[in-house]
């Protein structure tokens, strides 16, 4: 499915609904960005059912249902987008009302559409995610951290052999020995203000210690690092940013939704990490 461009679509109040999954850490950027931007008045968002089953992803009922469209699967989207449709089907999903149709499936791209092509309406001019000047700077450093970290833990958790599975975490452990090195000099990975590939981050390392650590077998835990346990932390506690990030939703989606990983489904009664301290 095409996915719109973030330059290409105009910012209007009340226009466009985000279907997303906060057990998801790629839906979770385009949440952030939404937070952070201060847009939660301008673009509404309803969430999926944490546990992605042979339906996919579900609106469940509940919190977990669909007030705009009474959509029953994520997959009703796309088929009223694209008749027909037998492609993947992933979270998140930005919507439009006015077309009644998926403008972009595209986590990056909704993230950057929110994060700086949208800083004429709600309060998203206050903050600044994407400064001209660290552009390249930020989509080289993006890149990196996608497939060194955001897809390197995954990696390691689908390996299916031992070469492949060393492979991929030995990979894993140097870009986390890289991040350390970083943080170690700076405040955030761009001085002293989050920007966009700060963001892309903090869903993976919030996951950390939950999921990718005793599930995907990822030998380190985030509290081991003592740099990017504190750089977690503080983006934690930015306004809003805590109440993204549902614990006992990412525990559910994982041990559930991974059942070779985990067969029997069972849930481990992990406590949420103290990102309070």
């Amino acid at each position: 499915m095409d996915s719109s461009k973030p330059d290409t679509i105009a910012a209007e109040r009340g226009r466009y609904h985000l279907y997303m999954s906060h057990a998801c850490p790629y839906s979770a950027r385009a949440v952030l960005a939404r937070c952070v931007k201060q847009l939660t008045d301008v673009v509404s968002m309803s969430s999926l059912h944490p546990v992605r089953g042979p339906d996919g992803w579900v609106f469940a009922g509940g919190e977990y249902a669909d007030p705009l469209n009474g959509f029953r699967t994520l997959r009703d989207a796309y088929e009223a987008t694209e008749a027909n449709y037998n492609g993947r089907v992933s979270v998140p999903v930005l919507w439009d009302r006015k077309t009644r149709r998926i403008i972009s499936t595209e986590s990056g791209d909704i993230m950057r559409m929110f994060g700086s092509a949208w800083d004429g309406v709600g309060g998203a001019g206050t903050v600044t995610l994407y400064p001209e000047p660290l552009r390249a700077e930020i989509d080289s450093l993006n890149e990196w951290i996608a497939k060194r970290v955001n897809d390197g833990v995954y990696d390691v958790g689908k390996a299916t052999s031992q070469v492949a599975y060393e492979r991929a975490h030995r990979k894993l452990l140097e870009a986390l020995d890289e991040l350390e090195q970083r943080l170690g000099k700076s405040r955030f990975l761009f001085g002293d203000e989050p920007v966009e590939s700060d963001w892309r981050l903090f869903p993976t390392l919030v996951r950390f210690d939950a999921v990718y650590s005793p599930l995907f077998k990822c030998t380190r835990r985030l509290a081991e690092m003592p740099n990017l346990w504190k750089y977690a932390r503080e983006l934690y506690r930015r306004p809003g940013i805590a109440a993204t990030v549902r614990h006992d939703e990412i525990l559910l989606h994982y041990y559930r939704s991974f059942p070779a990983l985990n067969p029997h489904g069972i849930v481990p009664l992990l406590p949420p990490p103290d990102f309070t301290r």
